[in-house]
């Protein structure tokens, strides 16, 4: 497993800008991953060269290079253009070396094609971009590519899909190095949704909301301040004033979730913040997020989270 982060202690993040890399993709870990005093991280951007191509028809003058790869806590690899083409060998070596050492290796959407060719994905359940996922599983078979998701953790190697995931990912991954709460604080922060679960599809057939007044944002802010509540489909669509058909058509439109499997997800959003505070009991918390017991929030927790309320706690409370 890849090294812990501690609040306070350095974690170095390596951005690997391959030439041809696309803009927004090295942006996201960039930013989500910039200096902060509330986070540990301290990210480079790396080339082979100190001058890197974009897609977007621009240059770019990186400090780094493949040396602070090989020292990196974390490894990151934007997409590139064009991704089939073959890598320099010592790239591949660095890649290969960096996971070797058990640095945590990540990919954004078609960065994937640079880990695979390196052997990092050989065995692994990943993900890229949904056009280019047969394409990787044809050219790297040892692969287990899942088309359908937006990233996937496997511990040290996580991969995520096109674009936007790849805020969902690295957001995801602060989640899971310092908790809920500064995750969400860094959504708020670059105006991102604060945790979208990395087994939400890809792409869903169905037409975006055409305005403001036919989204159901207002009915997702109410929702927000009233999680004790017992909330049903029923109250959802009475507040969005519509039916609970219709209701759960937009919901999924809008989020690739059931208006119930939302509420769940943000309950349990709202529980780690609530335990990271460590002033909540286990009791207190399930009743403030609307989950009833203690039980109950236990079932839920361990199924979405991967440990318990209390373990969680103990690992993420502010002392």
């Amino acid at each position: 497993m890849p090294r812990s982060t501690i609040p306070g202690s350095p974690h170095t993040v390596a951005i690997l800008a391959l030439d041809g890399v696309l803009p927004l993709d090295l942006a996201i870990p960039a930013q989500v991953f910039g200096p902060r005093a509330s986070t540990p991280y301290r990210s480079v951007v790396c080339g082979t060269s100190p001058h890197v191509s974009t897609t977007g028809g621009f240059g770019l003058t990186v400090p780094g290079t493949l040396d602070d790869v090989i020292t990196a806590d974390t490894v990151v690899v934007p997409g590139y253009s064009p991704h089939a083409r073959p890598l320099p060998p010592q790239v591949l070596d660095v890649l290969s070396d960096a996971h070797a050492r058990r640095a945590r290796m990540v990919s954004i959407c078609i960065g994937a094609f640079a880990l695979a060719a390196a052997g990092v994905l050989d065995g692994r359940r990943v993900t890229t971009h949904w056009r280019d996922t047969e394409e990787l599983a044809k050219t790297y078979p040892r692969l287990r590519v899942d088309p359908d998701v937006l990233y996937v953790d496997d511990g040290d190697v996580l991969t995520s899909a096109g674009v936007t995931s790849g805020m969902d990912l690295c957001l995801h991954i602060i989640r899971r190095d310092l908790g809920a709460q500064i995750a969400n604080d860094i959504a708020r922060r670059v105006v991102a949704a604060p945790h979208r679960e990395g087994g939400q599809a890809q792409f869903i057939d169905a037409p975006l909301a055409r305005d403001e007044h036919t989204s159901l944002a207002p009915t997702r802010a109410w929702a927000l301040e009233h999680l004790s509540q017992p909330l049903t489909v029923a109250d959802l669509a009475r507040h969005a004033s519509t039916s609970e058909r219709t209701l759960t058509r937009r919901f999924t439109a809008d989020t690739g979730l059931s208006p119930l499997q939302w509420l769940l997800r943000v309950r349990i959003d709202r529980a780690r913040e609530l335990l990271e505070s460590g002033e909540h009991g286990v009791e207190e918390v399930a009743r403030s997020t609307g989950l009833g017991t203690a039980a109950n929030l236990r079932l839920h927790f361990r199924r979405l989270v991967g440990t318990t309320p209390t373990a969680y706690r103990s690992t993420f409370a502010a002392p």
